[in-house]
């Protein structure tokens, strides 16, 4: 084999090794696999560098397939009844949106059937919350639920504060958050899934949140998202999403005892 076809070679299989990449990296990989292929000039050095850091993002993601946390459900709360149901959907279809009242468990639960799903190995599960307090209050709880430390597996965002690492699977963040990280990351290619949670809230962060979305999922086809709303206004929901299935959860229901005087 002459150096021009072993040189061939070798590029065909950095094409294949590119796969392998976790996708939150594979964008900035690709572009850089790109530059080096158009240059007249074949650079071992260059290559060697490029292989270097595609084999460490292939590590990276079956280190973390390894320690995926493992979540265990609380079948009182009414979300878990429906879980084989909505972990379907999800698997099916790019776009689910969840209806449920206040304490169907909506909002601790479904980060934890993400990770069952192997999401949150190519990037991280984005939960947004309309408020801080309400993003570090719940990031504490999937993380105390998975029995790990907060700022680990599970870490939270806000504003002038950053409890998470390159390394955890969940980043709970407010709505404002998400959005400034647009600015710098246009595709969102940091996440593998996202939930908007309270999006019956119609925030108008929460609002231009949706819109980008829309635009967004027919160029990222490997990014899941998850809407969660109460029974306000689902349906306008799924018609924003070309009819986006719905799923409904009742709320946890109590025993009351009517007494006449």
């Amino acid at each position: 084999m002459n150096t021009k076809d072993k040189n061939l070679t070798q590029i065909d299989e950095f094409r294949v090794q590119l796969t392998k990449t976790r996708a939150s990296e594979r964008y900035k990989l690709t572009r850089q696999y790109e530059k080096l292929r158009k240059k007249t000039e074949f650079n071992q050095s260059d290559w060697n560098v490029l292989k270097s850091k595609i084999d460490r993002s292939v590590q990276n993601k079956l280190d973390r397939q390894a320690n995926l946390p493992v979540g265990h459900f609380d079948d009182d709360l009414p979300i878990n009844q429906h879980r084989e149901v909505i972990a379907s959907a999800i698997n099916n279809n790019q776009i689910v949106i969840i209806c449920g009242e206040t304490g169907s468990g909506k909002t601790t639960q479904l980060p934890k059937l993400c990770l069952t799903l192997g999401r949150g190995i190519d990037g991280y599960i984005g939960h947004t919350q309309p408020r801080r307090i309400a993003a570090k209050t719940v990031a504490k709880r999937i993380a105390d639920e998975l029995q790990s430390e907060l700022g680990t597996h599970v870490g939270y965002k806000i504003r002038h504060q950053d409890v998470s690492n390159k390394n955890s699977y969940i980043k709970l963040m407010t709505d404002g958050i998400l959005l400034a990280e647009l600015q710098q990351d246009r595709y969102l290619n940091q996440y593998d899934t996202l939930i908007i949670d309270e999006a019956h809230e119609r925030s108008l962060n929460i609002d231009f949140i949706l819109g980008y979305l829309k635009q967004l999922l027919p160029k990222r086809p490997d990014l899941k998202v998850i809407i969660t709303s109460a029974t306000i206004d689902v349906e306008r929901f799924s018609e924003h999403f070309n009819n986006a299935p719905v799923i409904e959860v009742s709320g946890r229901s109590y025993p009351v005892d009517v007494l006449y005087r």
